[in-house]
């Protein structure tokens, strides 16, 4: 469904990317782990269109993603994004939330998008939430009513990048628990993580980045018991005993 092909991306003098190559199939679940700065999350925003890149290609379901491109409209319904920081309207309730995006992009009557977004935010475990406002809920309501806003769009992949890391240690569990459900009903998904044991637990495949480069990629449970590249095995030294 996702392809790329030799991606490259700069920041000014900075390499990003430095000719990445990668694919994911329909209902796939891919991991991006690596360390700080080595180009995880801008491969996802590349692959959404929120950054342009220099060389290469990336297609999504055959439909080349470029900025320009008359198809970048289209692609961000058929692949959403859930961020790091939530991203939530803070003057709207969750239902508001969840409602904006199939009313005002998918042009769908407000009736339906009503229930539709009653829906996914009952699917993500927010019944009770929905009159809330942002500031009402925890960092994990907050993070699941993102997820629940990607949902409404009816993707056909989602992008997470880095969903749990703002979250307080104690929250992080409802955010994954969600994320694993959807991945055992079959969505495409691509997560930037530093959580080794959902990425072991619900990935099909993992793809360790380094310095903008893929360094070692495999199924999950050969990259993460036994990496052969000796900077993958050196990372996940690091984070799986930091002590």
């Amino acid at each position: 469904m996702i392809t790329l092909q030799n991606v490259h991306k700069r920041f000014g003098q900075n390499h990003v990317l430095r000719g990445v190559d990668a694919r994911v199939d329909n209902g796939e679940v891919v991991c991006i782990i690596g360390p700080s700065g080595s180009g995880k999350s801008t491969i996802l925003r590349c692959i959404n269109g929120l950054e342009s890149y220099e060389e290469g290609s990336i297609h999504i379901d055959e439909k080349m993603v470029d900025r320009q491109s008359t198809h970048l409209r289209q692609i961000r319904q058929e692949v959403a994004m859930v961020f790091q920081r939530f991203n939530l309207f803070p003057h709207r309730t969750a239902l508001e939330n969840v409602m904006e995006g199939p009313i005002y992009v998918k042009g769908l009557p407000r009736t339906q998008a009503r229930d539709a977004a009653t829906h996914y935010l009952e699917k993500v475990g927010l019944a009770d939430k929905m009159s809330s406002f942002p500031q009402q809920l925890s960092g994990g309501q907050q993070q699941r009513v993102a997820i629940a806003r990607a949902l409404a769009m009816e993707p056909q992949a989602i992008l997470f990048d880095e969903p749990t890391s703002a979250l307080d240690p104690e929250l992080v569990g409802e955010v994954l628990a969600v994320m694993a459900d959807m991945a055992r009903a079959g969505m495409t998904m691509i997560v930037v993580t530093h959580e080794m044991a959902f990425a072991k637990e619900v990935a099909d495949r993992v793809l360790f980045f380094d310095q903008g480069v893929i360094v070692e990629e495999g199924k999950a449970t050969d990259i993460l018991n036994a990496p052969q590249h000796p900077r993958t095995q050196d990372f996940l030294r690091r984070v799986l005993h930091p002590f």
